[in-house]
């Protein structure tokens, strides 16, 4: 309610101003304006997310370098740093990048922000932009009309810019015309009052459009029309320049832990740089003015110092901060620590995730990671075994042998506090992800949610196994305990050689012809099984019930450890795999898997 009063009081103060001064409403359409572009623009470079410019930022995290340029060329683009700013906040929340590359890609955008002061204070301000406006709209609005996404993105890219420069054009014109009728430049402030006032005037601004590019522009149009003095722009700058921190803050509400974590970086390297060039402002005018005397700037084209003292100060916060990026990235993961929930909550999830195609389907594939974590406990708890002895290189008959009996286990309380809610989250994320079908994601995102539905299953599965395996583990027949054994082994065959897949430890297998032999594997041990269990029977060794049980059981085994292989070809082999389409050639169909030499590991059990 309280935010709802406050905006209908700025619109209601908006309107008198336009009442009042017809100046005052060319500058605010041109504020306007301007930040309409400025969407536009960063609408337009949307449409290149769907995979490629995720692609890009991937191969540019292994070295500093690349992080700092990526994130300065990306920002000078775009002209904004807050769509680079949600992506790097969403990709990190997915897990695609760490917390230190993510600081230095800000790092870069803030350089990479600068240069829009450059662009109006060294070419908007000097030529009639508007008339390079018209045509750019005209081009851009033609291009909504074509089928092809791209050509679709770049008319939206040239709106933005065409917008922009109207806004720019607006703005110089509405100062212009404002300084015949009143003199804001009576209003300067100099000393350290006014330094500190204007900083707070400049933070105050940026906070309220959220655009520390449109801020920019507006200081420098007054300053060009001599609406505020040259100290009290510099001020104005560093002001913005914390003041843009509102979008990463923002968008952060949205993203997990991680997320949370760059936009405490984004904060504190603005405050730090800001506070730098406070402290040291004398020192960096007189550096603006000495590096204007070698590019052969005029002492009096105040804007184009401006741009540089913009520059300058970012730059000198780079240097500084740079080398210092991992102890940032520790101080901030010591801080801001994950809160444990009761029940298992979403690690992956966030919506910033959902506005780009390639992180919502990294944060799918993340969260299937971590629900089959805990799938995979559940199932080895059921059958009496622990995560640390199967995923070991210890015999998993000797393992088997230490384990005989089978404590209580309460499964649903495991699989409603575990895996419930996840599976819950992880469909309805998906469901949110409206991506076009021509995209890849989309049918990346159909295969991982039948992946989640293959985890679940499984887990219901040994949830019917429960009872007999208990029941089996305190019985005095040897025989029957003997197959119960054989049925907690094949469980925990698959998931030690689904862990060796994962982890990628296959030296000169593929994964996915490991897959196959896998396959191969679990029908024989389903013929073989069914095959003792007849002989059982028919010797008296066991009875029918326990037999009619124990083939039961046996079913429920085979299609948990089929869920499970489902789910590991598209989660731990088609998606990590860069090879798989070498391999597809190679894989084998059902009919040939019944013919594949099968090492049978079920006659070695028997001799045990």
């Amino acid at each position: 309610m309280f935010k709802r009063g406050v905006y209908l009081l700025f619109l209601g103060l908006l309107a008198v101003g336009f009442w009042l001064s017809a100046d005052f409403k060319t500058i605010v359409a041109g504020i306007a304006i301007f930040l309409f572009g400025m969407l536009s623009l960063q609408k337009g470079f949307k449409f290149f997310t769907g995979g490629v410019l995720e692609k890009i930022l991937r191969s540019v995290t292994d070295n500093v370098l690349k992080r700092l340029l990526f994130g300065i060329t990306t920002t000078t683009l775009m002209q904004s740093s807050s769509l680079l700013s949600l992506l790097v906040i969403s990709f990190i929340s997915a897990g695609l990048l760490d917390l230190a590359a993510g600081i230095g890609i800000i790092f870069g955008a803030n350089l990479g922000t600068t240069t829009g002061a450059w662009l109006v204070a060294g070419f908007g301000l000097k030529v009639n932009i508007s008339s390079y406006a018209l045509p750019l709209l005209t081009f851009g609005v033609l291009l909504q009309f074509n089928k092809s996404m791209s050509l679709q993105g770049l008319g939206h890219v040239l709106i933005g810019l065409g917008f922009l420069f109207l806004g720019i054009h607006y703005m110089k014109e509405g100062f212009d015309a404002f300084k015949d009728h009143i003199d804001l430049a009576q209003y300067a402030m100099g000393g350290k009052r006014g330094l500190l006032v204007f900083v707070l005037l400049g933070i105050a601004v940026t906070v309220i459009i959220q655009a520390s590019g449109a801020t920019m522009v507006l200081i420098i149009t007054a300053l060009a029309a001599q609406q505020i003095t040259y100290e009290n722009s510099l001020a104005l700058a560093i002001g913005s320049n914390v003041g843009t921190t509102i979008t990463a803050v923002l968008g952060s509400f949205s993203a997990n832990i991680k997320g949370k974590r760059l936009a405490g970086a984004h904060v504190l390297f603005n405050v730090f740089t800001g506070a730098l060039a406070i402290v040291l402002l004398d020192q960096f005018v007189w550096l603006v003015d000495r590096f204007c005397g070698y590019a052969g700037i005029d002492s009096h084209d105040y804007t184009l110092k401006l741009a540089s003292f913009h520059t300058l100060f970012n730059l000198a916060g780079v240097i500084v901060m740079l080398p210092l990026a991992g102890l940032m990235a520790k101080f901030l993961e010591k801080v801001m620590r994950e809160k444990k929930a009761a029940v298992e909550q979403p690690r992956f999830l966030t919506p910033s995730a959902l506005q780009f195609p390639d992180t919502a389907v990294e944060s799918v594939q993340q969260e299937t990671l971590h629900l089959y974590e805990n799938s995979s406990h559940i199932i080895l708890k059921v059958i009496g075994l622990h995560r640390r002895d199967v995923y070991s290189e210890q015999d998993l008959h000797e393992i088997i042998g230490k384990y005989k009996r089978i404590g209580e286990y309460d499964i649903d309380e495991a699989y409603n506090r575990t895996v419930k809610g996840l599976y819950s989250a992880i469909i309805e994320f998906i469901s949110q992800a409206r991506f076009t079908w021509e995209l890849k994601q989309s049918g990346r995102l159909h295969w991982l949610r039948e992946a989640n539905l293959k985890l679940v299953e499984a887990v219901k599965g040994v949830k019917h196994l429960q009872k007999n395996l208990l029941k089996s583990s305190h019985s005095y027949n040897h025989n029957l305990i003997e197959e119960y054994g054989r049925i907690r082994y094949q469980i925990a065959l698959v998931i030690r050689e689904l862990d060796r897949i994962k982890n990628s430890e296959f030296a000169d297998e593929l994964p996915l012809l490991s897959l196959d032999m896998l396959k191969g594997t679990i029908k024989d041990q389903r013929r073989i099984a069914i095959e003792t269990i007849e002989n059982l029977i028919r010797e008296h060794k066991i009875s029918a019930d326990e037999g009619t049980s124990l083939l039961n059981d046996n079913a429920y085994v085979y299609d948990i450890q089929a869920n499970l292989v489902s789910m590991a070809q598209t989660v731990f082999v088609d998606y990590a795999t860069k090879s798989v389409k070498a391999e597809q050639a190679l894989a084998l169909s059902d009919h040939e898997l019944l013919e594949v030499i099968n090492p049978k590991p079920d006659e070695n059990y028997e001799q045990n």
